[in-house]
């Protein structure tokens, strides 16, 4: 053996953002991170939307106000993509209303715009990585709100979309809820990331969810893992 591992292939980024200032800016910070790449630019959700299906990036960044097609209705749009981006809302503090709306169709997460840089590129990562990317300040609140907002018949455990999972889903799934990532999953439970990984797309595919975070929700309805 060498000693060097295979480089990864760079993260692959689309930014949707209507302020010229503002793009420029997020540009040049994930720029000049090391594995990340911005693959296209675009000024409106509607060319989001179409340069995401040009490029495939992996990781979509999408401001929430924009013209043509804002970036809320553009997230359903980026979902239903194959392969579909992960999509990070960059958000205003305080625009809870807009950010539980994005989540519900499937956005894997927010980030403030007045976030370090730091945190913006942490965030770039983990989204690309599979995992939820929620701005700590608000997340607390965004996820209380979903509470208290969901349908009065929230999902028991005996809901049949929990009772197809099996025991080792069901656990990784109470997890999803605590708001752990993939690493702290699998170092919680002794198994790989990749594992931890497949499970997650299982728990997915038969709660018939389109992000972590509306299984997060899930789970929160269907209270305690039994």
């Amino acid at each position: 053996m060498t000693g060097h591992h295979q480089e990864a292939p760079p993260v692959r980024v689309l930014l949707a953002d209507d302020e010229e200032m503002i793009r420029r800016g997020v540009q040049l910070i994930l720029s000049h991170a090391e594995g990340i790449e911005v693959v296209a630019e675009a000024v409106n959700g509607e060319q989001a939307v179409a340069l995401a299906a040009e490029h495939h990036p992996d990781v979509a960044l999408l401001d929430i106000r924009m013209p043509v097609l804002d970036g809320l209705a553009a997230v359903p749009r980026l979902v239903a993509l194959d392969p579909a981006p992960q999509v990070v809302m960059l958000t205003t503090f305080g625009d809870d209303q807009n950010v539980l709306r994005a989540l519900r169709d499937g956005a894997t997460g927010f980030l403030l715009k007045d976030e370090g840089p730091q945190e913006l590129i942490s965030a770039v990562r983990a989204a690309a990585a599979g995992d939820a990317v929620l701005s700590p300040g608000v997340t607390g609140t965004v996820i209380r709100r979903m509470l208290t907002g969901a349908p009065p018949a929230a999902p028991s455990a005996s809901d049949p979309r929990l009772t197809s999972l099996t025991h080792r889903e069901r656990e990784v799934l109470a997890m999803l809820g605590q708001g752990l990532s993939n690493g702290d999953i699998a170092r919680h439970l002794g198994i790989g990331v990749g594992t931890v990984k497949t499970h997650v797309g299982a728990i997915l595919d038969k709660t018939g969810t389109s992000s972590r975070v509306q299984a997060a929700l899930l789970a929160h309805q269907a209270g305690p893992a039994t």
